[in-house]
């Protein structure tokens, strides 16, 4: 069942003036998996690869309802790419599925997250089986 959906769009030039300054700012919102793939790439690249992070991460937090800073953290988020280059998300912050994209031309940035989640009562039958199963213990 999906439970929300959030989009942002960032500006490639905001993000192309931000990877020319350095790493301090890609250090701050990649995770460590992420940061080191950022490492590999051209000038170029790091500001698509950063910009569709940084994307991403917002999207999350608006289809959380939460904003960035709030309840979510930028390494509460981590999107790496698969073996066909599409991006995978998961996060700490969020049990259910969560299904990303990522779209950029020479001028913006666009992601894309929508979070599916159970049905109410299977998640509450989850939870109390991970409560029964942890008493055994």
């Amino acid at each position: 069942m999906v439970k929300n959906i959030g989009i942002d769009i960032i500006e490639v030039e905001r993000f192309r003036k931000i990877v020319a300054r350095g790493d301090n700012f890609a250090q701050k919102v990649l995770t460590e998996k992420e940061f080191a793939h950022y490492q590999t790439l051209t000038e170029k690249r790091k500001t698509e690869y950063l910009g569709g992070r940084f994307a991403i991460k917002e999207a999350f937090s608006k289809a959380l309802g939460r904003g960035i800073g709030k309840a979510v953290a930028f390494q509460d988020v981590e999107t790496l790419n698969n073996e066909l280059g599409a991006p995978i998300t998961s996060s700490r912050v969020f049990e259910g599925k969560i299904f990303s994209t990522i779209a950029h031309d020479d001028h913006e940035i666009v992601a894309v997250i929508v979070l599916e989640e159970e049905p109410g009562w299977k998640r509450l039958m989850r939870k109390l089986l991970k409560k029964l199963s942890w008493r055994k213990k």
